[in-house]
């Protein structure tokens, strides 16, 4: 079985912790090639690329940037809703929404190898994903949004400690998460947080980023 860089350093056991969202509509004069940088600089492991507004060939071209550093900084990089692209920049996996190829045709056309996370709301869709065997969930919005209006309703702490038995999958908590809401966050049940603008928007990214990590480090449950 093949894999690549970041998944043979990272796996399956690298989807915990902060998971950064590369949005360029967020904070336009903001390069994200400098984010990723930085970012996975201060303890960053895991990105995203979303961009609903671009064309696929403008989408291709900042994507394999984005994917090409990643690469030489061994984090893993995923692509938001397209399969196509995601296998055009050889990324890590692909991230489906509700709304995006249905994850049984997502395997099949990205393969056995790439990693595949869907977007889930409530307890019905977190039970049919997971029948589905994708590597990991999203579940929110937690919070109200700061990076989008058409947000599914917010589903609150308790929302993420109800669907927690429900899975066995890695769940990263997404929406209007800052950092005095880490804590409660993984100790409802997330193994880790997916951060837009908190991320984007901060004046110190880096600064922003090493204490995201500190704090879910420290808000981690032990097993026992």
């Amino acid at each position: 079985m093949t894999r690549t860089s970041g998944e043979i350093k990272h796996g399956r056991a690298g989807l915990s912790g902060l998971y950064v969202i590369l949005d360029p509509s967020v904070c336009p004069d903001r390069p994200l090639l400098d984010v990723v940088q930085v970012a996975a600089s201060a303890g960053a492991t895991l990105f995203q690329y979303r961009n609903k507004t671009a064309s696929m060939k403008e989408a291709y071209a900042e994507a394999l940037a984005l994917r090409t550093v990643a690469q030489e900084l061994g984090v893993l990089f995923i692509v938001n809703d397209r399969c196509d692209l995601a296998l055009a920049v050889d990324a890590d996996g692909v991230h489906l929404g509700q709304g995006d190829l249905p994850l049984h045709l997502a395997r099949q056309v990205m393969g056995p190898d790439k990693l595949i996370g869907v977007s889930t709301h409530n307890p019905e869709q977190v039970r049919t994903a997971t029948e589905g065997g994708p590597d990991y969930l999203g579940f929110g919005p937690i919070f109200k949004p700061g990076s989008k209006s058409d947000h599914d309703p917010v589903v609150g702490i308790e929302g993420l400690k109800a669907i927690r038995p429900l899975t066995p999958l890695p769940i990263f908590a997404i929406g209007g998460i800052t950092l005095d809401q880490v804590e409660a966050v993984i100790r409802a049940g997330a193994n880790g947080v997916a951060v837009i603008s908190a991320i984007l928007k901060a004046s110190d990214i880096r600064e922003t980023v090493s204490a995201f990590v500190a704090r879910i480090s420290s808000s981690i449950v032990p097993t026992s």
